[in-house]
């Protein structure tokens, strides 16, 4: 086995080198710079996409990205200035070089590609002898898309990269659990929520309508800014989510919902692709004088000018990141020239549709060729435009974040020992997870005053300028900053407007009015925020068992205690009054059964009246059996009183006739179990015990136990008797007539009587289960009394626990299963032999050949 290993490691290692492969393709960046440390960066300087089905019959392609982006391309060339620019500072970093790698994808699946390519390098092969050696970056940069961002951080955090968005700003980010590396240089949905839900609140609008898009950006912004404007008194008429791929029918559902609705103001979490669609439908079907609230994804985004209908969103307010100024900025974009990247695509592109050229004859024979003298210091472009800066900078601030960091980590001495008493470290040799860690304390200022540091869930402060969509002077739609809001200041003092004048809705300086007016109808009220009615009402059914019949009622009135709310809740009706009824399902089962018993017991006695010269009813003592089978009718009798409406008479006699007729018939099985043992005691030499226990004796037995149990209900009777009651207490909606047993003492006496002499059945016919075969009467008043002695023993606990007219139902079960168990046990054997065992029937098999005694009396 060693031999073999030895063989198969000298075969593995025959080229003398170790190498890893990369599965799959490399994808190259757009742009990339080499360095000492490499940060990494995802934009989408292309936003379009022509979307395909995969059949999955090969690997999937590059999809191809339409359209330019321009603010995408001057983020990327603003992380690329802001390298560069640390890269000539003597004071940061120590002369180490910082390198790129940038790269320019759309759609979720190209975006989450390019994240892996950072995180695992470039090369096909890594021939060095330790092949983790990959060229992972240190940090990444990107993505402007909360979704896609969402998408790779659960795959990139696993590798402790740290990610620094400059405009992700979902709420969602902020959980420290889920994305333990992700930073952003922009404040979360959460403040920017709250500052809109105060600007909504600051112009009186109370009536507001929601349109999100269908991602984890626009629906968690929109849920925190309908939670937030609950708190300002601010209602919603609508809320709906679409995005720029959804079938048409979805937007027309929108614009249909737009186009009914009675609020002039429209809040919407969308980026500016939804909002150009939006905008350009609504303007097709000539619907205006809606006010727009915008989020920061597109309130500023100057392609708006350009697209169709943009007209509609004239007036819009919106927050956005503070404007800001980056010295030098201007000029480096300026200096852009396709030589400086030619591998770049991109840049090629761009610069073809800037001037109008072609860089390549062979590619575009529509254009002239370039002639190689065109430069962007003489024209006027939007990429080259740095006048209100907003994004741009956080891209700056998160560049110079992961800087600092690096700064600390490198530029550590013996007296701050940052990691496990390592004094320096090799640039070569910094782990990601040293830059996250950091990352968490960084605190710095910019060059133009502004405090640059993340809090515990790597957000940052939340400071925006609320912008307000005019036409300016040049004729074309720009926003002009008309407050402020900064959410670390007092609630008082965090939203301020300035004297500059706001255009609302079309151009207008009038405030629009955006106000509920819906009435509420009989069945509900109207709740009204504190203080005067602010917002528009709300309202709310009324509570069951309360009604309001007025319009605009300001509250609800209880029911009487005797009655209940109708379903519109406008009505008080007499609650319905329940009881175990004969013609509900369960209370004509249980008449059924008990009927069934009378006729039963009726039939057992007829047959033993037609047979009662018979040995077998002779032996059995005929009188008692005869007392038992009228006492077990009366059992049966005495379940039917439990049915029915309840009365003053019915409630005492069920409870009384139930304790009597059952003493009645313990005492007739009690007799019959004496006579048992007597009349085996009586045929033993010298006995003469029989004497003492004749037809007389067991009559006045039977009638003293019968008359103690009379006793103990006539006194249960006279000093509180059950009576009928309305249970009120036990349901809300609904009456239970019940009867109450006045007082429990007397009705667990009863019953407890009842069970002593049960068990004293029991015991004697216990004692008594040794008797000749032939003579079996007391094995099956052993059987009854077991099955009497087990119903009501579990009778307590489920009588106890049973609501309302279900007791009853218990309680009449119990007396069904105890009768009818003393019925067949004691009396179906006699029956069966009396029918169909005659041969059995005679004297000498009930007696047997020992025992030679008639007891019959």
């Amino acid at each position: 086995m060693l031999l073999l290993r030895l063989i198969l490691i000298v075969a593995l290692t025959a080229n003398g080198r170790t190498v890893c492969r990369l599965r799959g393709g490399t994808q190259q960046p757009e742009f990339a710079q080499d360095g000492d440390i490499i940060i990494g960066g995802i934009f989408s300087f292309r936003t379009g996409q022509d979307y395909f089905t995969e059949t999955f019959q090969a690997i999937p392609d590059f999809r191809k990205c339409n359209n330019f982006n321009l603010r995408e391309f001057r983020f990327a060339q603003t992380m690329i200035f802001a390298i560069n620019q640390i890269n000539t500072n003597p004071k940061m970093l120590s002369g180490v070089r910082l390198g790129y790698k940038i790269y320019d994808n759309c759609g979720t699946m190209d975006i989450l590609r390019a994240a892996l390519a950072l995180v695992s390098g470039l090369k096909e092969e890594v021939n060095e002898h330790d092949c983790t050696d990959t060229e992972t970056v240190q940090a990444i940069l990107g993505h402007s898309g909360s979704s896609p961002t969402i998408a790779f951080l659960q795959i990139v955090g696993r590798f402790q990269i740290p990610v620094i968005s400059h405009f992700a700003t979902c709420a969602c980010l902020s959980n420290r659990r889920k994305y333990p590396t992700f930073f952003r240089t922009v404040p979360s949905d959460n403040y920017q929520s709250k500052a809109l839900a105060k600007l909504v609140s600051h112009f009186g609008w109370t009536w507001v309508g929601a349109v999100a898009v269908d991602n984890e950006y626009g629906l968690n912004g929109i849920t925190a800014f309908i939670e937030a404007a609950e708190e300002y008194g601010v209602c919603i008429e609508y809320s709906e989510a679409f995005s720029s791929s959804d079938p048409p029918h979805v937007l027309k559902r929108i614009i249909e919902t737009i186009k009914q609705s009675t609020s002039k103001v429209i809040v919407a979490f969308v980026s500016h692709r939804e909002i150009q669609i939006l905008a350009s439908e609504l303007y097709k079907q000539n619907i205006t004088g809606l006010q727009w609230i915008g989020s920061d994804a597109w309130i500023t985004d100057s392609s708006l000018t350009d697209s169709e209908g943009h007209t509609i969103l004239l007036g819009s307010l919106g927050f956005a990141v503070a404007k800001a100024n980056i010295l030098g900025l201007g000029e480096h974009l300026r200096q852009l020239h396709p030589s400086q990247f030619p591998n770049s695509q991109f840049v090629k592109d761009f610069w073809e549709e800037v001037f109008d050229c072609s860089l390549n004859e062979t590619v575009n024979t529509e254009r002239q060729p370039c002639s190689g003298f065109e430069s962007l210091q003489t024209t006027e472009s939007q990429f080259t435009d740095v006048s209100e800066l907003r994004f741009t900078k956080n891209v700056y601030k998160s560049v110079y974040a992961v800087a600092h960091a690096l700064d600390v980590i490198i530029k550590c001495d013996d007296n701050k020992k940052t990691f496990f008493n390592r004094s320096c470290l090799d640039p070569k040799h910094i782990q990601p997870w040293q830059v996250l860690q950091n990352l968490n304390n960084i605190n710095f200022t910019t060059g133009d005053g502004e405090r640059v540091y993340f809090d515990s869930n790597g957000d940052s402060p939340a400071r925006y300028e609320l912008v307000n969509l005019q036409i300016t002077t040049k004729g074309i739609m720009e926003g002009e900053t008309v407050g402020f809001y900064d959410d670390s200041l007092p609630d008082d003092q965090q939203f301020l407007m300035n004297n500059i004048s706001v255009a609302f809705a079309n151009g207008l300086l009038e405030v629009p009015v955006s106000v509920c007016s819906k009435k509420c109808l009989p069945g509900t009220y109207k709740v009204l925020q504190k203080g005067k009615p602010i917002c528009c009402h709300d309202c709310i059914p009324c509570p069951a068992g309360e009604i309001t019949n007025l319009t605009e009622s300001l509250q609800c009135l209880k029911c009487p205690v005797e009655s209940w709310s109708n379903n519109q809740s406008d009505a008080c009706i007499p609650k319905p009054v329940e009881f175990l009824a004969y013609h509900e399902i369960l209370g004509t089962v249980l008449a059924f059964f008990s009927l069934l018993g009378i006729f039963l017991t009726m039939i057992t006695t007829l047959i033993f009246f037609t047979h009662k010269e018979t040995p077998l009813v002779r032996a059995n003592n005929s009188e008692l059996s005869f007392l038992l089978l009228f006492s077990l009718t009366l059992c049966f009798l005495c379940s039917l009183t439990f049915i029915g409406r309840p009365t003053e008479w019915s409630c005492m006699l069920r409870h009384t006739a139930f304790g009597v007729t059952f003493v009645l018939c313990m005492s007739c099985v009690l007799g019959k179990t004496m006579v048992v043992l007597i009349a085996f005691r009586a045929t033993l030499p010298g006995s003469n015990i029989l004497k003492w226990f004749g037809p007389a004796q067991q009559r006045f037995s039977v009638l003293a136990f019968t008359l103690i149990q009379v006793l103990i209900c006539v006194l249960w009777l006279i000093t509180k008797p059950p009576f009928p009651f309305m249970n009120m207490a036990l349901y809300e909606d609904k009456i239970i007539l019940q009867c109450d047993l006045g007082t429990a003492i007397g009705f667990y006496t009863v019953l407890g009587y009842i069970g002593f002499l049960a068990l004293l059945c029991f015991v004697l016919a216990f004692l008594a289960r040794k008797l000749p075969d032939n003579f079996n009467e007391a094995k099956f008043i052993t059987f009854s009394m077991l099955i009497f002695c087990s119903v009501w023993i579990t009778f307590i606990p489920a009588y106890i626990s049973s609501p309302g007219k279900l007791s009853d139902a218990v309680e009449i079960f119990a007396i069904l299963a105890s009768t009818y168990g003393v019925l067949f046990c004691i009396f179906l054997p006699k029956c069966y032999i009396i029918l169909f065992r005659p041969e059995q029937n005679t004297k000498k098999h009930i007696m047997g050949k020992t025992i030679k005694i008639d007891i019959q009396y």
